[in-house]
């Protein structure tokens, strides 16, 4: 029952993540796309926490986590086998000073697997690190159109895991991760006659950027207990600088725009590469910043936990040549992250309700990104569920996150948004020691 569950949900939300956007946010216009949370709906119910671990949960954002304890319920032998897959939907109010409008996104967010070998966990997965979809307009002085922007796309990340149980409560581990994908830009400048209406043609310019390019990931975990009571928990993660090579091309086209619908159809293309490659701009490097975290919280073994953590990243590092832009700088950017989770009691035979796993937690995130002056931050609070499915340990989780994202100042958007999680945290046997009499 649980395999053909998974299959649906794999197919419902990869049908989704290619038939919408993975963001409807302006602010995707910037960079290489809105970075998407390199985490699980458990991690991201809890404010976005994620140096807890344990042996029955993926944890994508600390490497070391794939190398963790023997389960006592399975002799002291081994642990599970975790898949895990998740994704979302969001909706948006985005709100400048005079006017407002809603819009929508879902997405996958991820596929994941952790395999134990011993002392030894290997993980591997799929899930988007950045999306790119925006539609911005401005205005002439007559408040007649003037220019249209409309972008889509975004980055996605495969990664390799290896860990290593160090010593009881102690494990390391690194991530090496391939990102692919390509972002496409469309912009329009619209012409008018001399009564003011639009000319029958406009002209279109199309780039599109296609990126790859290899960075690593290190992470430690670090787990003891107290007393007999109270566990110790911290994690630690560090993501040197890294480089995207990004293809680029561009061209031009002469287009007509339905009165109706809208739609925009092309009448004649001109290939624009030639002026790429003289400027040098035709395959260009894109620095992707050095990450820093650590957090550390305490709590009781199957029963509840609280803790913090806090997030750094070099983003005044990052340029893109071939879209610079006057109005947009980056400065460096941070995440606190503090949350958690609560378990009335997690072996009841009596109550499912007491069995299932409570999480709640808030953020406050600086993302680096300065537009007109003004810096963008977000806010998110986020509680979810972790409901018991099935047979070892598996679990559905549900998740809510509150908040919002920029501010109305100097002519900016301000983005308030309601995110729903789901996600299946499977796990399973794979291997028995074989036993004799």
């Amino acid at each position: 029952m649980i395999r053909k569950l998974v299959i649906v949900f794999i197919a419902f939300f990869a049908i989704q993540s290619y038939a919408q956007q993975g963001t409807a946010s302006p602010y995707s216009f910037y960079g290489i796309g809105s970075l998407k949370f390199k985490g699980t709906v458990e991690n991201r119910s809890m404010g976005g926490l994620s140096i807890y671990t344990d042996s029955i949960h993926v944890n994508l954002r600390n490497p070391a986590s794939y190398a963790t304890p023997n389960l006592l319920s399975f002799n002291n032998e081994s642990r599970p086998v975790k898949f895990s897959v998740g994704g979302s939907h969001t909706n948006t109010k985005l709100k400048s000073e005079s006017d407002s409008e809603s819009a929508a996104a879902s997405t996958f967010n991820y596929i994941a697997i952790s395999i134990p070998l011993n002392k030894f966990g290997v993980g591997f997965g799929l899930l988007p690190y950045t999306s790119v979809g925006y539609k911005l307009e401005t205005l002439n002085d007559d408040d007649f159109l003037y220019e249209r922007f409309r972008g889509e796309g975004g980055v996605n990340k495969t990664y390799l895991s290896l860990a290593y149980q160090v010593a009881k409560g102690l494990s390391i581990g690194v991530d090496a991760n391939y990102n692919f994908g390509n972002i496409k830009n469309y912009a329009i400048e619209f012409v008018y006659d001399n009564q003011g209406d639009l000319t029958s043609y406009q002209s279109r310019e199309d780039s599109r950027s296609d990126l790859s390019g290899l960075n690593f990931n290190l992470g430690l975990s670090y787990k003891a207990m107290i007393n007999d009571k109270f566990e110790l928990v911290t994690g630690l993660t560090y993501a040197p600088e890294a480089q995207l090579t990004s293809r680029n091309q561009r061209s031009f086209s002469t287009i007509t725009i339905s009165a109706s619908t809208g739609q925009e159809f092309v009448v004649h293309t001109i290939d624009g590469q030639d002026d790429l490659i003289a400027s040098g701009l035709d395959e260009t490097e894109l620095t992707l910043p050095s990450k820093f975290s650590f957090g550390a919280g305490i709590g009781q073994p199957r029963m509840w936990f609280v803790g913090a953590e806090y997030t750094t990243q070099k983003t005044s590092n990052f340029s893109n040549e071939l879209h610079n832009n006057s109005t947009q700088t980056f400065e460096d950017s941070s995440t606190f992250s503090f949350g958690g989770f609560y378990i009335p009691k997690y072996n009841s035979f009596t109550s499912y309700l007491q069995r299932v796993v409570y999480r709640a937690g808030v953020r406050f995130e600086k993302t680096g990104l300065v537009i007109n002056d003004e810096s963008i931050n977000e806010f998110g609070m986020s509680f979810g569920v972790g409901l018991p499915v099935g047979n070892v340990f598996s679990n559905a989780n549900l998740g809510f996150e509150f908040g919002k994202r920029g501010t109305t100042n100097n002519n900016l958007i301000q983005e308030n948004f309601i995110n729903f999680q789901i996600s299946l945290s499977l796990n399973d046997r794979w291997f028995n020691k074989r036993k004799y009499d």
